[in-house]
């Protein structure tokens, strides 16, 4: 079974979806704003991440203490 591509028609058709999918144009200052405000948005989940990072290393640490404490030896993992 062959199938026949007209390529100059698969061009053009391509080219289209290019002129199609155009972003809209906003101005400058609308989109310095847009970036500002998505490295703000980005800052803060940075810092919540982190604080989740923190948290979960202190109740590690307990577990770590707890467990020497009676009497497991633990590993680090580094070598």
């Amino acid at each position: 079974m062959k199938i026949n591509i007209d390529e100059k028609a698969l061009e053009k058709s391509l080219q289209n979806v290019d002129t199609e999918r155009s972003e809209p144009k906003i101005s400058k200052e609308e989109e310095v704003g847009f970036h500002k405000g998505c490295l703000n948005t980005l800052v803060n989940e940075r810092n919540e991440l982190f604080k989740m990072i923190q948290n979960v290393e202190a109740i590690m640490q307990a577990h770590a203490q707890r467990l020497q404490e009676l009497g497991v030896k633990l590993e680090t993992g580094k070598k």
